[in-house]
């Protein structure tokens, strides 16, 4: 707005002009030397911020050149505003953040400016500090300055930091902002405050489309569906970004023909075309479901698309056909592949491998041109699953020479090969090396190594790490190992006394803890205890029986002589069942 001092016809004309010239950087070269020239420049504030303005957008570096030259008392906070806004946009935080620390007065869009800068740049913590650092100053927050905030608050993952942020919104009188609040609704759903992001979202007089999708995308990311699929059916204007989140929500929960007719509503009803991730996404899921028809007019809808250009279209493509067990047609699309890229001959290999040729997965992989942790682990797996697993530590270390890292499923496949075949030398080593190399100790790292050291021999060593882990596990994987592993040894006493321990912590058995349990019962011939176990396991935790526990009750009634009970148990089983029940010695003479 130019002011009546400074609406000179000249000055007014400079303005509208600058406006007007948008990026054409000769026309505003021309301005300013007018400026210059009618003494504007240095006597009018609004001539000159104008200028900057247009400079910052044309030519950053021109503009800093002109904001150096102006005498600092005569920088007003505009004139600051309009060069950490060139920073900002020329991805220079630092210098920006750097520019903020000198300003003399710093307002709302002066933090809010640099916020968003340091945000954008994968800097949450120093963003959040300038945030902190305005709050010090009693400078007053906007709507947009929240709004940027709760994009950075969400960075570490902590409810705590929206939940700071969303105190700060309430005390400025902000919440009530449809920015904000969307913003709310978003930053709650990120770190899995599910309640919190309702409740915003259930309070808000009004809605934009964005603000329904975030709470589409909070439920989606919640594994929520079915309360993803209400929001869905009321969003009054449904754009790209809504679909495209059901459609991901039905695929993450693994409901492959509710995404399919989303998909088809999509495209059909609404135009919309969907793009390359999408239909990656329904791809990956009919390979899940071996849903081939499906899958092969996706296929057709990504050669017309011409998504296949892409290299891990090409790769998923060759993955669908190999899970589908249609190893010709995987082969004819790695022909037709780019194969400049790892990805199409790790999918092939992992084709090849699905079929048990490993003879022809290791030619692949020596002619590979490149290979990366996934070409690695794939060959050391399928050497394992053919029962091949001194080849597998060899193709380790083969891995180890050429200065590939190992990730958690590589190291897992290698702790799965020595407990195969390993001695109790090399467990040490694995587990030596794994602590060397600062790799994290996951559950399902400690799980292995505990599974290695029983099966090599030591059970001493596996409850030694048990006993070390135990306290910092998130998972029921390490209780399994270590309950599973001492009743396969005989001590079955102290595995029932760690499951009993199990369940005073806040970790819940799952099927396989009670699988382990029931076999302790039966080394023990502990008819009554293994008999309580396998009601409890429904009663208490809601697990169903599968085959293999009703396999173990069988083995522990025929071990004590209760031939009867162990026949009725069979009677009632929900399944059919197997060798795996029938073939218990007590049995041969029966009538099957």
């Amino acid at each position: 707005m130019i002011t009546r001092a400074s609406s000179t016809p000249l000055a007014v004309f400079l303005v509208e002009s600058l406006k007007k010239s948008a990026a054409l950087l000769r026309h505003g070269e021309q301005l300013h030397s007018l400026a210059a020239k009618s003494g504007l420049l240095s006597s009018n504030l609004f001539v000159r911020n104008s200028l900057l303005s247009f400079y910052s957008r044309a030519a950053p570096p021109l503009a800093h050149h002109l904001f150096d030259e102006i005498p600092p008392p005569l920088r007003d906070a505009t004139a600051h505003n309009i060069l950490l806004s060139a920073l900002a946009r020329a991805g220079r935080p630092h210098r920006a953040w750097c520019l903020l620390a000198e300003m003399p007065r710093r307002d709302a869009v002066s933090y809010t400016t640099v916020i968003a800068a340091l945000s954008h740049a994968g800097r949450p913590r120093r963003a959040m500090a300038v945030f902190r650092d305005m709050l010090a100053e009693a400078v007053r927050p906007n709507e947009v300055t929240l709004a940027e905030v709760l994009k950075v608050s969400t960075c570490d993952g902590a409810a705590a930091s929206v939940g700071a942020a969303h105190g700060v919104a309430v005390r400025c009188g902000l919440d009530g902002f449809v920015v904000v609040a969307t913003n709310l609704v978003h930053a709650y759903g990120v770190v899995a405050d599910v309640r919190s992001a309702s409740s915003i979202f259930e309070l808000m007089p009004d809605r934009n489309t964005v603000t329904w999708n975030a709470m589409l995308n909070c439920y989606v990311k919640a594994g929520m569906i079915d309360m993803a699929a209400v929001v869905f059916r009321e969003i009054p204007e449904k754009d790209g970004v809504s679909w495209l989140t059901m459609i991901d929500g039905y695929i993450r929960a693994d409901f492959l023909p509710q995404a399919l007719r989303t998909y088809v509503a999509m495209t059909g009803m609404m135009g919309i075309r969907g793009n390359e991730v999408m239909l990656v996404g329904l791809l990956k899921a009919c390979s899940r479901h071996t849903a081939v028809s499906e899958g092969q007019q996706l296929h057709t809808v990504i050669l017309k698309n011409g998504f296949d250009a892409h290299a891990f279209v090409q790769a998923t493509l060759i993955h669908f056909y190999g899970s589908c067990d249609f190893l010709d047609e995987a082969q004819m699309q790695f022909k037709l592949s780019d194969k400049s890229h790892v990805a199409s001959w790790n999918a092939l290999m992992a084709s090849l491998l699905r079929r048990n040729l490993v003879h022809e997965a290791r030619q692949l992989f020596d002619d590979m041109p490149e290979r990366d942790t996934i070409s690695w682990s794939s060959l050391i797996s399928g050497y394992i699953q053919n029962g091949n697993s001194n080849m597998a530590l060899q193709i380790f270390c083969l891995m180890r020479d050429a200065g590939i890292e190992p990730n958690e499923i590589t190291l897992a496949s290698v702790l799965s090969a020595v407990a195969n075949s390993g001695t109790l030398e090399q467990a040490r080593w694995i587990h030596n090396y794994i602590i060397g190399r600062s790799f994290q100790l996951t559950d399902n790292l400690i799980a292995g190594l505990i599974n290695v050291y029983a099966k090599c021999g030591s059970v001493s060593d596996a409850i030694q790490l048990f006993n070390h882990v135990k306290d910092k596990s998130f998972s029921v994987s390490p209780w399994n190992a270590i309950i599973s592993n001492l009743a396969i040894h005989g001590y079955a006493i102290m595995a029932l006394e760690l499951f009993s321990q199990l369940q005073h912590t806040n970790i819940r058995p799952n099927s396989i803890t009670y699988i382990g349990v029931l076999n302790a019962c039966c080394h023990a011939g502990m008819v009554a205890e293994g008999k309580r176990h396998f009601e409890s396991m429904r009663m208490e935790y809601g697990i169903q029986p599968e085959i293999k526990h009703y396999g173990c009750m069988v083995d522990l009634f025929c071990r004590a002589g209760y031939l009867e009970e162990a026949e009725q148990l069979i009677k009632m089983m929900p399944m059919k069942a197997d060798v795996v029940v029938w073939g218990y010695p007590g049995f041969e003479k029966t009538e099957h």
